[in-house]
């Protein structure tokens, strides 16, 4: 009885160069978009949120840059966004936030309660 063969690496690799190519082109064109998006920055200190208000346009995507400047975890949540975030100190991360209606759109850092609170407000 004669064994299956192994594939080498080099055919390994080429098996998978299809794969490869359909999830750049598919993921690439969303990279690209993200930096074509408004951008807000939110500054995490010790239970300080800079600022307390973001506001933003109605029916646009957004990205909020998220930086913990302080010596303590933070926590960017928001369940009205449906978004969470934990960051260690120093950390800087970010959150997409899809097109919102107008309003206003609650969000906390959920170590610092109750003072670390303040609103996104989406206006037309």
């Amino acid at each position: 009885m004669r064994l299956p063969r192994r594939r080498s690496a080099r055919q390994s690799v080429a098996a998978l160069l299809p794969t490869l190519a359909l999830l750049l082109a598919v993921l690439l064109p969303r990279v690209t978009l993200a930096s074509d998006m408004p951008s807000y920055d939110l500054t995490l200190t010790n239970g300080k949120l800079s600022p307390e208000v973001l506001k933003v346009k109605a029916g646009e995507k957004f990205v909020i840059q998220l930086h913990n400047a302080g010596n303590t975890p933070a926590e960017f949540e928001s369940n009205s966004l449906r978004k969470e975030k934990v960051l260690a100190p120093g950390v800087k991360s970010f959150v997409v936030i899809h097109p919102l209606r107008a309003g206003s759109y609650d969000y906390f850092d959920d170590f610092h309660l109750p003072d670390a609170r303040g609103k996104v407000v989406a206006e037309d």
